[in-house]
């Protein structure tokens, strides 16, 4: 199947924002994995995830990739504000 593999990411890591935690200013934030590892190993291709290649259930946004996230999550699915 073909697909644009960029918009799957976008959306990935929007995803990573809702259901990140353990925020650090400067550091990034941990998100829990649980997306297609072809689209994980492409956001760390990005340089918006740490190396993913361990066992942990979570991995790590970097603080580009958390700002990132925090946008797109916002622009795809924020409500107005009122």
């Amino acid at each position: 199947m073909n697909y644009d593999r960029d918009k799957v990411d976008e959306m990935v890591l929007a995803l990573l924002y809702l259901v990140s935690g353990d925020r650090k200013v400067g550091s990034g934030a941990r998100a829990w994995r649980g997306f297609d590892a072809n689209a994980i190993n492409r956001l760390h291709a990005k340089g918006w995830i740490d190396d993913p290649k361990n066992k942990a259930t979570s991995l790590h946004m970097t603080e580009e990739g958390f700002r990132k996230a925090e946008d797109l999550f916002l622009k795809h699915f924020g409500l107005p504000e009122k």
